[in-house]
């Protein structure tokens, strides 16, 4: 077969990236890591099935686009009150301490390898930019603390910018040294941050409101439409100024992500599926165009110079410019600490060498080697080091074992007093303001907005939750809560109440995740809520005793357990009581589905009083006898 056919490169590219991501996320690895060992093993010095060459300038294209989309989608998530809170801390990173790296690089390029003095500058130039396509990942399933994760989001945003411009404008200076040169260089990159300053403003504002009414934006549309022209504004940008495009598409992508639009969840679900698939096939394409004898030519020198960035320059560069911006001296270390490069860095190698290449200059290929050798280097020092430095400085956040509960109603509220009296903290999340209302008056913290929101999660401290409750009427709301919230932020389990009969079984979606239904059967929970509004509603705490031996009850209880043992009693009895919470030992969980009853169990059980009598009667047959001596948590009597 024929392998230099560019379509096929670029297929077998998107399809090795993804597998690669995949793989390295269900291992736990630094997914760069496999993404650069996967384009060295596919290129011409490996299989020889990825050919970037064959692509001509294609592959540059290719690498400018999906540059744009990258960076507009790290805006993206952007909150702008955070970037206010840690303002100063993100000012100084993305200056002083990208000067301060600039500076120690190029000598240590200079001392480590022999280069000259101009080759050295380059490297210093590229090598400024921290990721945040390796940084974010990294810091996903930390629970860093939310001051740390803002700021080394926004520095790996922000940074790739000014390291673009900054590796920009040596170039200029190294192939045009002359005085005026260098004037008009400076001149240049002024322009350039001017016009990305105004044309991200100008088109973030623009597309966020079009999102936002609807205007010339058919429903449907709106993902497709962003993408066209957050690639059109890169573009037109690059066209006028070179490389003012990559900070007006940060811009951009920071304004639309702070503009409340109907579409906020799903334009942010689609930007990073895409950044997955992008990500994966710019670094085998670029992977598979370094010559691996020109990074086994740079020898212990290339890996001492790695650590010396990574060790030495890095923790002084960030310890200098964060003095006094309001970091503690161990949020300072770990900052220093944590600095991998990414997709910016290699693609800017790659031009950079390129044009080296086209005047004739030496050291092109060196220089995108040693910038590769630099990316997996820092990869790997961050992905071993930063949860367990982390730790040692205690700057990840407390266990998950918080309660967020997906509406603020009659159910919910009863279940969150259960939680509450044995010591658990739960948080509602709500759209309603009269539930939010409802849930502030009982004294319980409450989130109001679009619970399927990153920034909503963010808001509820999701890196804090250990169970999604989704615990509304809408069946279809809580399916999409429990699997954001699973699959998005990594809660580890999710429970859901449903009220149809179909409802007997997790939805398909779930069923590979940790998550079980609500309640010990299917309830209709919108009359349930309508009940607590016209308090007909007592909350009982009852206990297990398993029925006597012999007697019916008790052969039913030794047989095999039986998920829906409540509902098996008889129909009859359905919308009678729910049971809410069970207590085992110290542990007060909400009451599941797959729950069986062992001796000395409690539970507290929502029970409709007008019929409370029958209601007990049908719990006490299935062994459940009333309490006397209080409710389930710590605070209980005896």
């Amino acid at each position: 077969m024929e392998f230099e056919h560019p379509s096929l490169t670029i297929a077998i590219a998107l399809a090795a990236g993804v597998v690669a991501q995949s793989v390295s996320k269900q291992v736990k690895l630094p997914g760069i890591i496999a993404l650069l060992a996967v384009g060295a093993a596919l290129g011409p010095e490996g299989l020889g099935w990825v050919q970037p060459r064959g692509l001509a300038d294609g592959l540059f294209i290719l690498v400018e686009l999906g540059v744009a989309v990258i960076l507009f989608e790290g805006g993206l998530n952007l909150e702008w009150s955070r970037l206010r809170r840690e303002e100063a801390a993100i000012r100084r990173l993305i200056t002083v301490a990208a000067l301060v790296t600039f500076a120690g690089a190029t000598g240590a390029a200079r001392a480590g390898l022999g280069w000259d003095w101009d080759l050295s500058a380059l490297f210093g130039s590229l090598v400024v930019v921290t990721g945040p396509t390796v940084v974010t990942p990294l810091l996903r399933d930390m629970r860093l603390k939310p001051r740390l994760q803002t700021v080394l989001e926004a520095e790996g945003v922000f940074i790739d910018a000014i390291g673009a411009l900054l590796a920009t404008l040596v170039l200029q200076v190294v192939l045009l040294p002359e005085a005026s040169a260098v004037a008009g260089e400076l001149g240049h990159v002024a322009s350039s941050i001017g016009l990305g300053l105004a044309a991200g403003l100008a088109v973030g504002g623009l597309t966020g409101w079009s999102l936002r009414t609807g205007w010339f934006v058919a429903n449907r549309y709106e993902t497709v439409f962003t993408l066209a022209f957050v690639i059109l504004l890169f573009e037109v940008c690059n066209a006028f100024i070179e490389q003012s495009g990559i900070l007006a598409v940060i811009v951009a992508g920071i304004v639309v992500g702070n503009i409340d639009t109907p579409v906020d969840r799903d334009l942010k679900e689609f930007k990073d599926r895409l950044t997955v698939l992008l990500i994966g096939l710019l670094f085998v394409l670029l992977a598979a165009d370094i010559a691996l004898d020109d990074v086994w030519a740079l020898g212990w020198a290339g890996l001492t110079v790695v650590a010396i960035l990574a060790f030495v320059i890095r923790p002084a560069s960030v310890w200098v410019a964060t003095g006094g911006a309001g970091l503690a001296p161990r949020e300072r270390l770990f900052i220093g600490l944590v600095g991998p490069r990414g997709i910016v860095a290699a693609a800017i190698a790659s031009i950079t060498a390129i044009a080296l290449d086209a005047q004739g200059m030496d050291g092109g290929s060196a220089l995108r080697a040693m910038v590769f050798l630099t990316i997996a280097g820092t990869v790997v020092q961050a992905g071993v080091m930063a949860r367990p430095v982390a730790s040692l400085l205690g700057l990840r956040q407390p266990t998950r074992d918080r309660v967020a509960i997906l509406g603020a109603q009659g159910l919910g509220l009863a279940l969150a007093e259960e939680l509450r009296r044995a010591g658990r903290v739960v948080v509602f999340l709500d759209a309603d303001p009269r539930h939010c209302r409802q849930a502030e008056e009982a004294k319980f913290p409450v989130v109001f907005g679009d619970a399927l929101e990153e920034r909503t999660l963010l808001r509820a401290q999701v890196d804090l939750i250990g169970t999604a409750v989704g615990l509304t009427a809408n069946e279809h709301l809580n399916r999409l809560f429990v699997r954001e919230a699973l699959l998005t932020h990594g809660v580890p389990r999710g429970v859901l109440a449903m009220a149809s009969a179909k409802g007997r079984e997790v939805p398909e979606p779930l069923q590979a995740l940790d998550v079980d239904l609500l309640f010990e059967a299917v309830h209709d929970v919108e009359r349930w809520d309508v009940r607590w509004r016209h308090d007909e509603v007592v909350v009982e705490h009852l206990t297990f005793t398993p029925p006597a031996s012999g007697s019916e009850a008790s052969a039913e209880t030794d047989a095999e357990p039986d998920p829906d043992w409540t509902a098996t009693r008889g129909r009859s009895h359905h919308e009678r009581f729910v049971m809410l919470a069970v207590k085992r030992g110290d542990a007060v969980t909400p009451m599941t589905r797959e729950f069986s009853p062992e001796p000395d169990d409690l539970a507290a059980v929502a029970v409709y009083f007008p019929e409370r009598d029958e209601a007990l009667r049908a719990l006490g047959e299935a062994g459940w006898q009333l309490r006397t001596d209080g409710p389930l948590g710590r605070d209980a009597p005896g």
